[in-house]
Parts: C-alpha cells; structure tokens; sequence
C-alpha cells in the first residue's frame, strides 16, 4: 500500500468513527444557530460569553453557534522548505494526514471543500466541490510537492485569499510558521484556524558537536560548534518566536494548535474543535 493510500484509508477510518468530530467547521458569529455552551479560550470572542453562566459557575462560558446554511471550507498548505524536515516523519507528510482529516471531516458533514498550496505563490488550488476524489487529489499534491528551497510569503497568502474567497468562510491554515502571519483583516471577514506543525527536534535539538546543516528553504549550509550552550540559545529563540507567534493569533482572535510529527494528529484536531 502506497503512502497516499495509507495516509486516505486512517484519516477516513478515523473520520467515519467520529474520532475527529461531527463538524470542525463551527463558527462563532452572530445570526448563526446556538449549538452549546463550553468554557472560554484565549482568542476567543469575548462578545460571546454568557455572562449568566460565567456568574454562576465563577468562570467564562461563551456560546458556540452554527451557521445556518452549508459551510465553505478552505484547507489552505504552506509548503515552504522547511516542512522538508522530520526525524522519524516529514512534517510534509504529517500536513498531508493532517489535511486528509480536514477534507473527509468537510465532507462528511456535507460541506464545500476547496484545498490551497502556497508558497511564495499560489501552487495549486482545487475549486470547491463535495466530491471524495477531491481528498486524494489535495492529499496527493502536497505529498508530491517539491517543498525544498520554496519560500514563504504570508502577506502574499493573506490578500490572495482575502480577494479570491468572496463568501465567508471558514479557512484552516496548516504549516510550521517560523515566520508569523499577519492575518488581521483576513479573520475579520473569515474564521481562520491555524495548525501549526512541528517536529520535536525543531525546538529542542540534541548536542551535535561540529557539524554542517543545511537550510532547506535557502539551500544555504551553516557549519559550527553545536554545542550544550548553542542549542540552549536556539531553543530560547524558538520559545521567544512561539510566544509572539501565538499573542498574534489571540490578538486576531484565531484558534491555534501544535501537532507534532511524532503525535496523533486526529487526536490534537478533536481537542481543538471541541474546545479543550
């Protein structure tokens, strides 16, 4: 069994047992259909809390609606070089999972899907349709794509799908973001989720000694001492890059998760769209 096949016949398998959810695609605006209460989380919209119940229960709910009228899914794949990384998988493999669960949950529930790959460009992009062939093209695609020496140009991401998208619509951006997007005026007129992937040593990496790595997005080669103190100082920097990443998601009230390379990734999405 192929890569592709194996990666559709899990995330379908876990989809259809409902272990992703019912529906991912829940937005929180107003005229849509109440659905639930559940507890606040940073980013959330603080117009929505009940303030009766948070009384009550001396901490903040907010209400949780559904839109009324089918949903327009966008999966949108930032493939730039460094998703060329992993030490037991790819994160360009564990984005392709990660999309298929997407795609089978959209459809499942009966909405539209529509699948991005960008770059510093816009890659590939598939209309949207409620067809199933639709998951393993996507899926496919990204697993095709030769991610290495691409560069990532957010702001370009940001405005294309600001004026191609005329319809609201809920828009799920998965990728590594080492370098932080300005989506401010794109989740005024959206629901953005972002799903940030890693692999465990990106942010904790191992004493190396002298040694010679290459950037796989400039295909520049850095050689040095990687040492107790050197990876020290990496790691802080990737924590300093993390907390100013995720203060820009809240400030732009968007959801965010980290899924590893090495976790279960319908796992990490159920929490997110179950508010946990």
């Amino acid at each position: 069994m192929s890569k592709l096949q194996k990666i559709l016949v899990r995330a379908r398998r876990q989809v259809f047992s409902e272990m992703v959810g019912n529906n991912p695609s829940v937005f929180q605006g107003e005229g849509y259909d109440f659905i639930e209460l559940r507890e606040y989380m940073p980013g959330d919209d603080i117009r929505h809390i009940d303030w009766n119940i948070t009384a009550k229960m001396q901490q903040p709910f907010i209400k949780i609606f559904r839109e009324e009228r089918e949903l327009n899914v966008v999966v949108v794949s930032v493939l730039n070089g460094s998703v060329h990384f992993g030490s037991k998988k790819f994160k360009q493999d564990t984005i392709a999972e990660i999309v298929a669960l997407l795609s089978f949950s959209t459809l499942k529930n009966g909405d539209l899907l529509s699948s991005y790959i960008f770059t510093d460009e816009m890659n590939s992009f598939l209309k949207p349709s409620k067809k199933i062939h639709q998951v393993q093209k996507s899926v496919d695609e990204i697993l095709q794509f030769n991610a290495l020496n691409k560069k990532v140009d957010f702001k370009f991401i940001a405005d294309s799908l600001y004026k191609r998208l005329k319809r609201k619509s809920l828009i799920l951006v998965v990728g590594d973001f080492f370098d932080i997007p300005d989506f401010k005026l794109l989740a005024k007129k959206h629901e953005v989720i972002a799903i940030i992937v890693r692999d465990i040593l990106e942010e904790k990496p191992p004493k190396m000694g002298f040694a010679s790595l290459v950037d796989p997005e400039s295909g520049a080669v850095l050689e040095g001492d990687f040492n107790g103190a050197t990876v020290l100082s990496y790691a802080q920097k990737v924590v300093a890059h993390d907390h100013e990443l995720y203060n820009t998601f809240r400030k732009n009230k968007i959801r965010f998760t980290k899924i590893y390379t090495d976790s279960v990734a319908g796992v990490e999405l159920r929490r997110l769209f179950e508010g946990r």
